[in-house]
């Protein structure tokens, strides 16, 4: 059969459960996954020694740019569970970057606020 997936039919999924994508990890090695973490590969090169499984070599594909785990997990069909654990795989050797998604802009004070509005009204 051709490409990374043996598919039984189009609703049964890949043969290749989840857990042994994993060798049955269930947690990543860093904590460093959020959801909206921006993962993208270094382009260093994988070392012989590096035992990548197709779907980590999938994955390298997928973060030649800047993406949210969130989406790459969207975009090969697995668990982000699974991501999470592949990629942890992935970032042990050097191979990615994981940033974390920039905090969200705090709101001003409801004191400044209502100074705002009150200047607005005496205009």
């Amino acid at each position: 059969m051709s490409g990374d997936f043996e598919w039984i039919d189009e609703e049964a999924g890949p043969v290749v459960r989840p857990y042994a994508m994993t060798g049955g990890r269930t947690k990543p090695s860093s904590t460093a996954f959020d959801l909206l973490s921006m993962v993208v590969a270094t382009g260093a090169e994988i070392s012989p020694r590096a035992h990548l499984s197709s779907q980590h070599r999938r994955l390298l594909g997928l973060v030649g740019r800047a993406r949210p785990i969130a989406e790459i997990a969207s975009d090969i069909e697995l668990p982000v569970g699974v991501i999470r654990v592949l990629l942890g795989d992935l970032l042990d050797q050097g191979l990615i970057l994981v940033r974390q998604p920039m905090p969200a802009a705090t709101s001003p004070a409801e004191s400044l606020l209502l100074e705002v509005i009150n200047g607005l009204r005496a205009l």
